[in-house]
């Protein structure tokens, strides 16, 4: 039940230690919080198991961004810290997992770009979540925008002077969760975490700024996958797949030791694929290597 205090999207969080508190007070603006890092996988298995997923389910077109996304989606489970905001300077754990992202409608320069967000519900798998993810694309490719980019249209329109006057008055109805629910549920910055698949036009990951609006607090990008040398525990060297990732997160929502366990999980997932077939919410035990 929601109480005094909640937002539509999140509950208030009240059981925080001084620090925390005095953080959005500190450092009230997100985009000046946020930590970057750069984090190189080992995909060899993951490589693996698509291959053998192509063979077996090829009617589900699962990509990588698939897998990836699956394997984001269960560690914001197991990790849910991750999934709290900050938002009028205070703290909120938001109500559901989502993963924005922005498509267009073709590779053409002038291409249409559009946001799309998908709920990650806790029983989802790997198997559940391409069907989620081609048919939102799938709308986009078919011109159906949302109330979201009609409004950013609309707006864009518009002189300079209105455009700092209407987004002045968005930041504050969203400070209060005043803004209209048909205007937050398919924006990229009101979702978990913000992701980008640089690797889907071979370009490496890089590191992108958080916003002061909405709620989202994490942004993660992949590059591509390819091949590097890799020193074996055994002293050998082999040619592995690699991914690196770009990932920039407001650091007020937990201490570094709490993401560093949530990068080495993510590994974890990435390393040991058949993992993505259970539910989402599927706990996963894992010592921290320190």
């Amino acid at each position: 039940m929601r109480k005094i205090g909640d937002r539509r999207d999140g509950i208030r969080v009240k059981n925080l230690d001084g620090m925390h508190v005095m953080l959005p007070h500190l450092k009230p603006n997100r985009c000046n919080s946020d930590i970057y890092i750069n984090q190189k996988i080992d995909v060899t298995e993951m490589v693996k198991y698509m291959d053998k997923l192509k063979k077996k389910h090829s009617d589900k077109k699962i990509t990588y961004f698939h897998l990836f996304s699956m394997a984001i989606a269960k560690v914001i489970y197991n990790k849910p810290l991750l999934n709290r905001f900050i938002i009028n300077r205070k703290y909120y754990d938001r109500n559901s997992v989502s993963l924005g992202f922005v498509a267009k409608v073709s590779f053409d320069d002038d291409a249409k770009e559009c946001f799309l967000t998908v709920d990650i519900p806790a029983k989802t798998n790997v198997f559940k979540i391409s069907d989620v993810f081609n048919e939102a694309v799938s709308r986009v490719r078919n011109n159906k925008q949302n109330k979201t980019d009609n409004l950013i249209d609309l707006v864009g329109r518009l002189p300079n002077f209105l455009i700092k006057i209407i987004m002045k008055l968005f930041k504050l109805l969203d400070n209060y969760d005043l803004l209209p629910k048909s205007l937050t549920v398919n924006d990229i910055y009101h979702s978990t975490l913000i992701i980008s698949n640089l690797g889907s036009i071979n370009c490496g990951s890089i590191y992108h700024n958080l916003t002061d609006f909405g709620t989202s607090s994490i942004l993660l990008t992949i590059g591509t996958i390819h091949k590097e040398p890799v020193v074996m525990e055994n002293g050998e060297i082999v040619s592995r797949d690699i991914v690196d990732f770009g990932i920039n997160l407001d650091e007020r929502i937990a201490d570094g030791v709490y993401f560093a366990k949530a990068v080495q999980l993510f590994e974890y997932i990435l390393q040991n694929p058949k993992l993505l077939e259970g539910n989402a919410d599927d706990i996963i035990d894992r010592p921290f290597k320190k």
